[in-house]
């Protein structure tokens, strides 16, 4: 498991990547699982993930951040990166941040591209 601790911070909210290679959607449950194992983690207040599974196409969970899971899946398909899963964390800061928060789970999930050969 890859984590990147403090991409990035915006009025309040801070965000995190991490990931690692899976198999098939047992693989992301159990990813997902051990990731909230770790305290501050399971304090999150969103933890929005997807993945491209060889055996099973595209899965996502925007863990209550709409849309995000959409959008972390987009830049993995454009990566043509497969059965690997990658998940934005984010801690609310007590400000709706609108359509940045879009823009920072790009920054996310291109910290942990840059990180990983794809």
């Amino acid at each position: 498991m890859r984590q990147i601790e403090n991409v990035v911070r915006d009025r309040g909210s801070k965000y995190a990547v991490s990931g690692g290679p899976v198999q098939g959607r047992a693989g992301c449950a159990a990813f997902i699982a051990d990731l909230r194992r770790v305290k501050k983690y399971a304090k999150a207040t969103h933890n929005s993930w997807a993945c491209i599974l060889s055996d099973g196409g595209p899965v996502k969970d925007d863990d209550g951040e709409t849309g995000a899971g959409a959008v972390i899946l987009r830049m993995l398909e454009r990566a043509e990166l497969k059965d690997t899963i990658v998940v934005v964390t984010r801690w609310y800061g007590g400000v709706h941040l609108g359509g940045d928060r879009f823009a920072h789970v790009v920054t996310c999930v291109r910290a942990f591209l840059d990180q990983t050969e794809v």
